[in-house]
């Protein structure tokens, strides 16, 4: 009588112990997976220099999928017209494009030599006058394109690279060395190229 007393109290506590960790070990997990540390947004970082200004800036636009708009705003300053002063908000997706294309060509976060950004009518109009380089509905005008080269990096290589993203328009001028990117539909030029880059397309 006594042994099968104490085996029932003993299995009774067993029951109660058993009861409790089936309530208390799906609680800890939860916590735990709650509690643990979540991996934080990538950052997307230009570096750029205008080669107008000899302004430069280091700045983080993007975490995550989210645009920063304090940091676009920054950027949209950097890149306005210079002639004039005016500014113009630029497509996001551009600054996207810079930074994939430093990556494109092996040296993520290099600094970009920003020849031109934002053109306000008026100076496109004067560029116009002085060159039949620039067009005259210029996606620059709608602070969608931005011509830039990368220091070190050869012009005719940036390009490939940037006809590879396939995205917009790109377009070449070797005599300047620089190329255009833009956020327009997909397409390509060579302004005054010689007839061995346009055999390599």
């Amino acid at each position: 009588m006594w042994a099968t007393g104490q085996i029932g109290k003993i299995l009774r506590r067993c029951w109660i112990a058993n009861s409790l960790f089936c309530l208390v070990a799906p609680l800890s997990a939860f916590a735990q997976s709650n509690g643990a540390p979540s991996q934080p947004p990538q950052e997307h970082r230009l570096r750029l220099f205008h080669t107008h200004t000899g302004e430069r800036i280091e700045i983080v636009y993007r975490r995550g999928d989210s645009y920063l708009p304090d940091a676009v705003a920054k950027l949209d300053f950097f890149l306005r017209d210079f002639r004039t002063g005016n500014v113009r908000h630029f497509d996001p997706r551009l600054y996207d494009t810079l930074e994939d294309l430093t990556i494109a060509v092996g040296h993520p976060g290099a600094e970009i030599d920003i020849v031109c950004g934002y053109r306000s009518p008026w100076t496109n109009e004067f560029l116009r006058a002085q060159s039949r380089g620039v067009a005259k509905n210029s996606l620059h005008i709608q602070a969608e394109a931005i011509d830039l080269r990368i220091p070190g990096i050869n012009t005719l290589a940036l390009r490939r690279a940037a006809l590879a993203l396939h995205r917009g328009g790109v377009g070449y001028y070797p005599h300047s060395d620089f190329i255009h990117v833009d956020t327009g539909r997909v397409r390509q030029w060579c302004f005054d190229c010689p007839a061995s880059v346009l055999a390599s397309d």
